[in-house]
């Protein structure tokens, strides 16, 4: 990947650029608002940085390279220690040049590194005096920060007190989690604020907020442990001996929150492969974090090379930032759309002035619903900021507020359903058509054939439109009664595609029962739900029974998904009644009928037992690469169900808690963890031989 930097042409464009830098670190820095997003300031900074390196002799004594904070952050309360910033890397090459430097600089090799995630918030120093937290300084411009201890007893992780009565100062990030920010700007939003643009903006306003009317959490987590001045005692006198990882030990032992309690928990790397290896795996998992990263930290881990490296004005020079690429940017909403999907959901998608996020232009992100439009307060004509992270379809997390022009106008919301119609229910914060799956009958009847669900070969949209344009299907369960006449009478329809097809229908009949719910297109469930219900409770008639205390007895069902899940099923019976009367099975395979369910002694409820013992009883199984042998022909659903048919239970993710790891070609990080882990590994052949009995 090449640097990108912004073009500077001549000494004009040159102190526009320190200028427009300047300004936007110190809006950053004052109240967490800027008019640039990350990436966009960070490329300005660049390209600053190129043209002084061609220029040494005009540098404006303003410029923000090589200070800390862009030289914005100030503060009046001396750090004993300079809390510098990390220069960059953005490619294996550049990174290769920086383990050479470093190399120089020591003598030698670097013995080890530390690799870590680079937190996306605003780093400060706590500081303990006798194991008790006593005040919270933000870094500032590296050599003084701002005291923030007012802030202190609203961030998770930093405990007031530590395990043990030492005099130390942890340094950290301040964040905001998923969850936090979404909470800030709820809270926010009630409170007539504006919301915030993204987390770290949220976080670094918070941290600094003295006088308002509420409080907001925020999570810390620690990635520095050094003494105080004038400290004594068996702690203290070794911290400077200690190498990184050693530090962090310790730090969490004294009940500091660090990434070890992450999925991507620092390690440490005796090679330059073993730390660009971990920087994949990361970077792989960045998508799934309930937090922002934007890079990894790569650390000399030893205590004697760092001492040896030393430091520059700006950043040690034992350490390194290895940026990813930016998953935010600012953009303009330039309209609205609302889309409506196989189950009647009318949802709104934004129309975006194209950004290029990650590689990709992207010119429509998702809105979520009405509710959450008004909440954020959107309008058209908006500078949004809009995130992007791996596969992740693109959304809209809220409008930067103080880029308003003014000419923003209000988004309108639909009166009618703008697919059929029809009146739209707007009782729950996602809109539906009053038709339901009927509004869009052609899409819910592709996705109840599709491979995954009754898996009906054939069967596609242009044939579904077909069947329902002539009248002859007006719901899933009329597939099922189709002659072969009235397929013969369709345009381009065959005696032998009728017949193909009606063979395909009366497969589909002997799915399981977890395929026909999945067909069914229950909100709130999907494959993985659906087969966890079925395995529940063995047969239709038993789900149906179910209330939703019962339903919460199936692993992934909250309190708040199975009331719409009982209702989904009840508004769904008439259909489920036909197909039944069509002859579609009702049941799933391997799970006790129910005339032999058990009494579940804490709820009196009736309960399937469980299905019998299989080769995986009692396991945890991910599937991660690409199959071969038995297994390459089946998807990644079909492997699900391979898997607890023989007794296991199927995961998507790798934890403590999983027994078996099936890696195939290009496994990559679910492996790696796995045999971080000290997980059982098998390739595909070995689990086909294990599951033998069961394929098929």
């Amino acid at each position: 990947m090449t640097t990108p930097v912004a073009q500077i042409v001549d000494a004009a464009a040159y102190a526009q650029a320190v200028e427009e830098a300047v300004k936007a670190a110190a809006a950053y820095y004052a109240g967490g608002t800027s008019p640039l997003d990350d990436d966009a300031y960070d490329r300005l900074v660049r390209g600053i940085a190129v043209w002084e390196a061609d220029h040494p002799d005009q540098v404006l004594p303003e410029s923000p390279t090589g200070k800390v904070a862009g030289g914005a952050a100030e503060g009046d309360v001396p750090h004993t220690v300079a809390m510098l910033s990390l220069d960059n890397v953005f490619s294996p090459e550049q990174f290769a040049a920086w383990t050479a430097s470093l190399a120089r600089r020591i003598g030698h090799e670097a013995e080890r590194f530390s690799v870590e995630p680079k937190l996306d918030g605003l780093a400060v120093a706590a500081r303990y005096t006798q194991g008790r937290l006593t005040r919270l300084i933000t870094r500032g411009d590296g050599t003084a920060g701002e005291d923030v201890s007012h802030a202190m007893g609203t961030i998770e992780g930093l405990p007031d007190e530590l395990a043990e009565p030492v005099t130390v100062e942890v340094r950290g990030e301040v964040l905001m989690t998923t969850a936090q920010f979404e909470h800030a700007n709820e809270v926010r939003i009630a409170h007539g604020g504006q919301p915030f643009a993204n987390p770290r903006n949220a976080a670094a306003g918070t941290l600094r907020a003295k006088d308002r009317a509420y409080t907001v959490p925020m999570t810390f987590f620690g990635y520095g442990l050094l003494p105080l001045p004038d400290t004594e005692d068996a702690l203290t006198e070794r911290l400077g001996t200690l190498a990184h990882s050693e530090l962090m030990t310790q730090a969490a032992e004294l009940g500091v929150n660090t990434t070890a309690t992450t999925r991507v928990s620092g390690v440490t790397a005796v090679s330059t492969d073993e730390v660009l290896t971990r920087i994949k795996e990361i970077a792989a998992l960045r998508a799934e974090l309930p937090f922002g990263i934007d890079g990894i930290v790569v650390k000399a881990d030893l205590a004697a090379d760092q001492q040896a490296a030393g430091f520059g004005s700006r950043a040690p020079r034992w350490a390194i930032a290895y940026k990813l690429p930016a998953v935010e940017k600012i953009t303009r909403l330039l309209e609205v759309e609302w889309n409506v999907g196989r189950t009647g959901i009318i949802a709104p998608r934004g129309v975006l002035e194209p950004v290029e996020i990650d590689g990709s232009t992207i010119t429509y992100a998702t809105l979520h619903n009405p509710a959450d439009i008004t909440r954020r307060d959107l309008r058209l004509g908006d500078h949004v900021m809009v995130h992007r992270a791996g596969d992740v379809i693109p959304r809209v997390e809220a409008p930067v507020a103080h880029l308003r022009t003014g000419d923003e106008k209000p988004i309108e919301f639909p009166q009618v359903c703008p697919r059929c119609g029809s009146m739209i229910d707007t009782s729950q914060e996602r809109w539906r058509c009053e038709q339901g799956r009927n509004c869009h009958l052609v899409a819910s009847l592709s996705y109840a054939a599709g491979r995954d669900q009754l898996d009906v070969e054939g069967l596609g949209a242009t044939r579904v439109i077909q069947l329902v344009e002539a009248g002859l299907v007006t719901d899933l369960a009329d597939l099922f009664t189709l002659t072969r006449d009235q397929l013969l009478s369709l345009e381009r329809m065959g005696a032998t595609s009728t017949d193909n097809l009606l063979a395909a229908l009366a497969a589909a009949k002997t799915q399981p029962l977890s395929r026909v719910l999945c067909a069914l297109g229950v909100r709130g469930t999907g494959r993985s739900m659906s087969r966890r219900i079925a395995r529940h409770f063995a047969t239709m008639d038993n789900i149906r029974a179910a209330d939703a205390e019962a339903l919460q007895q199936v692993e992934g069902i909250g309190a708040e998904k199975a009331p719409s899940i009982v209702a989904e099923l009840a508004e769904l019976a008439p259909l489920i009644d036909k197909l039944a009367a069509a002859g579609v099975n009702m049941s799933e395979p391997g799970v006790t009928p129910p005339s032999e369910t058990t009494t579940d002694t804490g709820t009196g409820s009736a309960t399937a037992s469980a299905p019998a013992a299989g080769p995986l009883a009692g396991m945890t199984v991910v599937v991660t690469g690409a199959m071969t042998g038995p297994l390459e022909q089946l998807s990644r659903n079909q492997m699900n169900e391979l898997i607890e048919r023989a007794g296991g239970r199927s995961s998507s993710s790798v934890s403590k808690k999983t027994t078996l790891v099936v890696a195939g070609d290009n496994a990559g990080s679910k492996r790696a963890k796995a045999e971080d882990l000290g997980i059982r590994l098998a390739t595909p052949d070995e689990f086909a031989t294990l599951v033998a009995d069961y394929l098929g």
